[in-house]
């Protein structure tokens, strides 16, 4: 399997080059994190379906960086009644390599389990055909508490954004407690999440 570009530079030195094509990606974080940052750089590294569920693409689009670096980035509107019948749509014929990003996974989650069972296993099946990758915004909190075992057990990859506030800091920490195909991060990888992404140097003071 094909190591494909995560667009972050230190997770592409971690993990070997990037993520193995065909995988699905779990990004869980706080609603009020910074967390979009990251899928922003995900969309930016080659061809990507953006799946919005929530937000309207205009919004969605108004947010992303407007360079590419190697790919078109597409905004399609998953939002409605019907939210597995909307992204599977949008996932048609994927293009090699193509990454395809749902923003975020909550409507789906909401659904019944062996329907959101199967839609998993169907997107699944289409970024493993088309060699690429599939990254669920999963946003922590008790609405997502349903099915949400069901993402991180068929995900293969689990970023865990863990945000904190103190009196004089907001610190963020990725973890990573699942990676098939890799190795998990041994210990927490500390992100400055600002208007892009990169490491935070400053050292914690205890």
């Amino acid at each position: 399997m094909e190591p494909l570009p995560t667009g972050i530079s230190v997770l592409d030195r971690e993990f070997g080059g990037g993520i193995p094509s065909g995988s699905v990606v779990a990004l869980k974080a706080d609603a009020a994190s910074q967390s979009e940052l990251i899928l922003d750089r995900f969309s930016r590294v080659r061809a990507c379906r953006y799946l919005t569920t929530v937000r309207s693409a205009d919004a969605v689009e108004a947010g992303l960086t407007a360079d590419d670096e190697e790919g078109e980035t597409v905004v399609r509107d998953a939002t409605g009644d019907d939210p597995f019948a909307a992204v599977l749509d949008a996932t048609a014929e994927l293009a090699e390599g193509e990454t395809v990003v749902v923003d975020s996974v909550g409507p789906l989650e909401a659904g019944d389990r062996e329907e959101y069972g199967a839609f998993l296993g169907e997107l699944r099946r289409r970024v493993d055909d088309a060699g690429g990758l599939a990254v669920l915004h999963a946003l922590k909190g008790a609405a997502a508490d349903r099915n949400r075992v069901v993402t991180e057990q068929v995900a293969d990859v689990v970023f865990d954004l863990r945000t904190t506030v103190t009196g004089t800091e907001i610190a963020n920490r990725l973890v990573v407690p699942k990676f098939r195909g890799g190795a998990a991060l041994e210990e927490p990888l500390k992100l400055k999440l600002t208007d892009s992404v990169s490491v935070d140097t400053s050292r914690d003071i205890a």
